[in-house]
């Protein structure tokens, strides 16, 4: 299923910057989901209209425990613009319990 694949939200104060001035919203998706499997969740699970999907993969980060080294796992970042009509609302209840639940 495709909300599996599709991890969370990212809030921090760049991607709300985005969400207030472009519309563009931010998710962290699995490595193996295409731009046109992102723009059809969103579409779906959001009943909105998307323009484009970005997406690019951050570097790993190093992760130690004692003497031991290694790197966090990685994931893909989708930044997807909507339609200047349509948004969705990061914060009410429905979309929070949509990923609490799936």
């Amino acid at each position: 299923m495709l909300i599996d694949n599709v991890k969370s939200f990212v809030l921090t104060e760049k991607s709300s910057r985005l969400c207030e001035m472009n519309n563009r919203y931010t998710l962290d998706v699995d490595l193996r989901l295409t731009k046109p499997q992102i723009r059809q969740f969103v579409e779906k699970a959001f009943n909105v209209k998307v323009i484009a999907v970005n997406t690019h993969r951050p570097p790993r980060k190093k992760r130690r425990l004692g003497s031991s080294q290694g790197y966090k796992t990685q994931y893909k970042r989708a930044i997807v613009t909507l339609d200047k009509k349509d948004s969705i609302d990061l914060f009410s209840e429905t979309i929070n319990g949509f990923f609490i639940e799936n």
